[in-house]
């Protein structure tokens, strides 16, 4: 640290009585940074000695070029912190335009089942075959784990997860963009519901978007936290996001009755980690090769493709 510190008178010589003041400019538990920055002193014509009280090495300056000499290593220190600041093109949140486009599809979709289901205009065994049996997926009917999303047990269940996805998949939209956000939302969520189905008890039924809800939390919440990871800022603000979607799943992943609390811890943490590995640069480079159209349009052919199955079976 550069600071001005104590002084030491030191005589010239036995012809003078006059005190020359050495003023500390900096101190160290190495002698190898005091070294250091008597070098750089030197390079610009400051002398200096480096002294050591048995604890610390101390860099010492006459006290007439004190000004001088605290000038030119703030100026090095400064110039060292920018040299370890890592340049590394981190994933811009602000670049991804209509984030709102994919929560469209996703209320589109919930409200399009619901409706196909109470109308008849699908079979009345519709329901039964796709909401989430874990006995049936051990079975075989993995695709339960896609069309249970798409499901919900009455009206209020069906607004609240409505909500809930418009506000976190649009959220998560703008940081990655609405195709591979929604991308790995269904495949997080889908792949929470697979564990409940395998690890959990054999009765084991559900059925909800609330799963993916609880995964685009993590998806946006991991994401946000690895792409701070690489930002020269304090650490408190560097977890915020990560520590923020914890309470939020904590806060409202836990509220209500029946509250299936596995499922959305489970989404949560399966979106972290998708969002945390988005985030690193090489990942996010390689996403940002394939249009968001494309990862978009897996998303819907997976819940296409589980609801055929369903249909069919």
């Amino acid at each position: 640290m550069c600071l001005p510190l104590r002084c030491t008178p030191v005589y010239a010589g036995p012809m003078t009585e006059e005190p020359l003041v050495l003023a500390g400019v900096y101190e160290s538990l190495t002698r190898a940074a005091c070294d250091e920055r008597a070098f750089v002193l030197n390079a610009v014509g400051i002398a200096s000695v480096i002294e050591y009280d048995g604890f610390n090495y101390r860099l010492a300056v006459w006290a007439g070029d004190l000004p001088a000499a605290t000038g030119h290593l703030r100026a090095y220190n400064a110039e060292r912190r920018a040299a370890r600041a890592p340049r590394i093109a981190v994933p811009a949140e602000h670049v991804h335009s209509i984030p709102w486009l994919g929560t469209v599809f996703y209320v589109l979709i919930l409200l399009g089942v619901a409706r196909a289901i109470s109308s008849g205009l699908w079979p009345a065994q519709a329901f039964d075959n796709g909401v989430l049996d874990a006995l049936a997926v051990r079975s075989g009917q993995w695709w339960r784990a896609w069309t249970a999303l798409t499901l919900h047990w009455d009206g209020a269940h069906l607004m609240a997860n409505l909500g809930g996805g418009l506000w976190f998949g649009t959220l998560a939209a703008r940081q990655l963009g609405n195709g591979w956000a929604w991308l790995m939302i269904v495949t997080a969520a889908a792949a929470a519901n697979l564990f409940d189905a395998h690890f959990g008890p054999a009765w084991y039924h559900s059925a909800g978007a609330s799963t993916a809800v609880f995964a685009a939390l993590g998806l946006m919440a991991a994401h946000a936290w690895r792409t701070r990871y690489y930002l020269p800022q304090r650490r408190v603000l560097r977890w915020a996001p990560l520590v923020g979607g914890v309470i939020l799943l904590g806060w409202l992943g836990s509220a209500g009755e029946g509250t299936d609390l596995i499922a959305h811890v489970m989404g949560f943490t399966l979106g972290g980690v998708l969002g945390a590995v988005a985030a690193v640069p090489a990942i996010n480079a390689l996403l940002n090769r394939v249009p968001q159209w494309i990862s978009g349009a897996l998303a819907l052919a997976s819940l296409a493709a589980a609801w055929t199955l369903a249909l069919t079976h």
